[in-house]
């Protein structure tokens, strides 16, 4: 099961970049059974190691933007860094339903303007490059505190607010992606918070699987390309609002029937 799970997501990586961390978390929070802490830091590596995979791929087509990409550098990093500080502090609670739900509305809203072509506006980063650092800054925070959106924002954010076409908006997202990832690995293996036979059955069916997806994205038209990384965007975004919704329930819950003593627990304590 944890070797097809890896297959899937890295399916989705190679073809669109988009699965790292969105799809990653909550599958194994919710399949696999891990804590949300060992979650977080397990998907940080299996993303690294896709994208390290994934790389050369784009780079010898020249699919990368090398000025978007040191841009949004530029900005995720520190939020990087201030959102795993914040998953240090609240270790015990990283699955923050809030967050989690917050970050699937946002996911979806944004990626459905991928159908709407009167809110898209491709010319926005080459007029308002020196914005792309402050947008970059939210999604390394989430990156850093739940390590889901690096792939998927970044991908709707240049997908429907730049001049890139689909394939060099995946290659420049996927090099975004790993320099994210190499950094939040170092951090995760330092906190010990990587469960190594879990990440070690991803990758037998990750591997494999990143690289397929990669050879197809070359024979999949541009415009097919793009409302398929949306579709998967916006399947990402519901799962993640499915996902905190259903652990905020159960939180509530658990509050309600639990002695006063025990509720301050409840609060940081995700469930089984």
């Amino acid at each position: 099961m944890q070797a097809l799970i890896g297959f899937l997501i890295a399916l989705a990586v190679g073809l669109t970049g988009i699965g790292g961390g969105s799809f990653t978390v909550p599958a194994l929070v919710l399949i696999v059974g891990l804590v949300p802490g060992a979650a977080v830091g397990t998907a940080f590596v299996f993303a690294g190691v896709l994208r390290l995979i994934a790389a050369p791929f784009y780079l010898a087509g020249r699919h990368i933007h090398w000025r978007y990409l040191w841009l949004l550098v530029l900005g995720a990093v520190p939020g990087l860094l201030i959102g795993t500080y914040i998953l240090r502090l609240l270790s015990s609670d990283s699955g923050s339903p809030t967050v989690v739900l917050l970050l699937g509305l946002v996911l979806t809203a944004s990626s459905s303007v991928t159908f709407i072509p009167r809110a898209q506006y491709p010319g926005f980063a080459s007029k308002n490059s020196s914005w792309l650092p402050w947008l970059a800054l939210p999604i390394g925070v989430e990156a850093g505190f739940s390590s889901a959106g690096a792939g998927a924002l970044g991908t709707v954010l240049l997908l429907n607010y730049s001049e890139m076409t689909p394939p060099e908006v995946v290659g420049t997202d996927i090099l975004f992606g790993l320099v994210l990832a190499v950094i939040g690995s170092v951090f995760h293996w330092k906190f010990g918070s990587i469960n190594n036979p879990v990440l070690i059955h991803l990758l037998e069916g990750g591997v494999p699987g990143v690289v397929l997806g990669c050879l197809f994205a070359r024979r999949v038209p541009a415009r097919k390309l793009k409302f398929v990384i949306a579709l998967i965007a916006i399947f990402a975004g519901l799962q993640l609002i499915w996902s905190g919704a259903r652990t905020f329930i159960t939180r509530q819950s658990m509050k309600a029937s639990a002695p006063a003593g025990e509720k301050a627990l409840i609060s940081v304590r995700p469930p089984s």
